[in-house]
């Protein structure tokens, strides 16, 4: 999943980042209401997590536009501010939730599940089942023929991609957008290492055939039978 952390505090911003990462987000930084309001409308986005107190537009703001333009993308906003009538404000903006700072990492990790989990119909996070596969990313649990198989939160990430477009061709470029960031300037080998790791545990002894098969060139798909 793709989050875009809205957050002027360069220290918090880069521990919430590598915390996130390390839960299998992809994560991109904005740190002015200005800026976050122009990724977001273009970015493709899974949620927002968004600070109040911004250069530039505030967050109330930020959240205000994003919902005139009709963008349903879960926000969660972030603030030191802990009146009740800052909430209040915060989700009359268009806020989905309100987490008040100082605050638990663990707390703001299970807030998003629950964004999440009631979020529209075709967000990510539904079990997906392709084959013998089974990938319920919530649970962080995937199983082949009623095995359980051991991921790390990036190969997660990057099998969840080929599962929502089972069948279909995920370009190299595809994936690096999905799971790493946008600040990512490495090479676009490091797709084919985390697919060659992901192929690797879900392969099963009596398979004839790469249920991840290579399109020279192109990328990767998951076969779908």
């Amino acid at each position: 999943m793709r989050l875009l952390l809205v957050e002027d505090d360069a220290k918090l911003a880069r521990a919430l980042t590598r915390g996130l990462e390390r839960e299998g987000y992809a994560i991109d930084v904005a740190d002015t209401g200005d800026d976050a309001l122009r990724q977001a409308l273009v970015g493709g986005y899974d949620g927002v997590v968004l600070d109040v107190m911004l250069p530039g537009l505030d967050g109330f703001a930020v959240c205000r536009e994003l919902r005139r333009s009709d963008m349903q993308l879960p926000v969660l906003m972030l603030t030191a501010r802990a009146d009740v009538s800052d909430r209040i404000r915060g989700l009359d903006a268009g806020a989905d939730d309100y987490l008040v700072k100082p605050f638990h990492f663990g707390e703001l990790l299970a807030r998003l599940r629950a964004l999440f989990r009631r979020g529209a119909p075709d967000h990510r996070g539904e079990v997906l089942e392709v084959g013998d596969l089974r990938i319920d990313p919530r649970a962080r649990r995937v199983t082949r023929d009623g095995r359980d198989l051991e991921l790390t939160a990036r190969e997660m990430a990057v099998l969840e991609v080929l599962a929502l477009n089972a069948g279909q061709v995920v370009s190299r470029t595809e994936l690096l957008k999905q799971v790493w960031d946008e600040q990512y300037d490495g090479s676009q080998n490091v797709v084919d290492v985390y697919v060659g790791y992901v192929r690797k545990k879900l392969e099963l002894p009596s398979d004839d055939r790469r249920i991840i098969r290579t399109v020279r060139g192109v990328g990767f798909v998951l076969e779908a039978g």
